[in-house]
């Protein structure tokens, strides 16, 4: 009996030892170095789309603007050096733009009509075909250098494109962008703002990385004015990125909010936009397309 008992004794004691050895380690998770690629003498382009609608109610009026933007930007790349950076031309090859605000005719303007401009848009015009911008950037996206050639009215985002990690990155891991914006409060006085942009690698499909973008305010916000400066940068989406290609293939972006009180008691402003960019061409994003 007592050897039985013993028996018993030994088998569960080692069952208990083999259920505290550590089991087999998970495989490491796979991780990307994402790098943007370039070659001189390319031109790259992408197919822009930027809506904007601000609505306003005040006094008892209500008031709304729309804006409707389609363009085709360009990149003309001029200069690569060993190490990746790229130096670039910036340029609008055409734009469509449609204008509408409450109680006015709606404006529209589409330069490959030969049309002369309709007025306010002049400068539109103007900066369709030339160089906008000359800037170098590293291979992460980080601008080495920036000279601005002209001053234009079309839409932008904020930022030339997505600026990567400087380490590689697995699925679920991110990196930040810390930022400061200059806005006037209701006092009329400059302020700074801290901001942060945030880059997650969502996905990654073949050749294809999806970077969730979010943005953070991080300073205190307690004036209605300032909310009503910052809403607009508050972009939130996603990218995809052509891990073989090397660059942003598709993005969007878009924003949703309402401010209460920017212009006077009782007052509400409600502002949506939206930021779509597409390559012109690219493999793995016609692929992620396929049916």
């Amino acid at each position: 009996m007592l050897r039985v008992i013993a028996a018993l004794f030994c088998l569960c004691l080692a069952a208990t030892l083999a259920a505290r050895q550590p089991g087999p380690e998970p495989p490491p998770q796979t991780k990307y170095r994402l790098r943007y690629r370039f070659q001189a003498g390319e031109t790259i382009r992408w197919q822009v789309e930027h809506t904007a609608s601000v609505k306003t109610t005040a006094q008892g009026s209500t008031q709304t603007a729309e804006t409707i933007s389609r363009s085709v930007k360009v990149w003309k790349v001029t200069h690569v050096a060993d190490d990746g950076t790229a130096t670039f031309e910036h340029l609008v090859d055409e734009v469509d733009m449609l204008q509408k605000v409450s109680g006015r005719q709606e404006v529209h303007y589409n330069s490959r009509s030969g049309e002369p401009p309709p007025p306010g848009f002049e400068e539109v015009a103007a900066s369709v075909g030339v160089t906008l911008t000359l800037f170098t950037l590293d291979n992460r996206g980080s601008v080495v250098r920036r000279e601005d050639r002209r001053q234009t009215r079309q839409p932008a985002q904020g930022m030339i494109t997505i600026p990567l990690p400087e380490q590689e990155v697995a699925v679920g891991e991110h990196w930040d962008i810390p930022h400061e914006v200059s806005v006037t409060n209701s006092a009329g006085l400059s302020k700074r703002i801290k901001t942060r942009q945030r880059f997650t690698l969502a996905e990654v499909t073949g050749e294809l990385a999806t970077i969730r973008i979010e943005t953070h305010i991080l300073s205190p916000i307690d004036d209605p004015q300032v909310e009503a400066q910052l809403v607009q940068l508050a972009l939130n989406g996603e990218a995809y990125f052509d891990l073989q290609l090397g660059r942003v293939v598709r993005q969007q972006t878009e924003m949703d909010r309402t401010v209460h009180g920017a212009q006077g008691e009782g007052s509400v402003m409600h502002y949506a936009t939206r930021f779509t960019e597409r390559l012109a061409s690219s493999p793995a994003e016609t692929a992620r397309r396929q049916p």
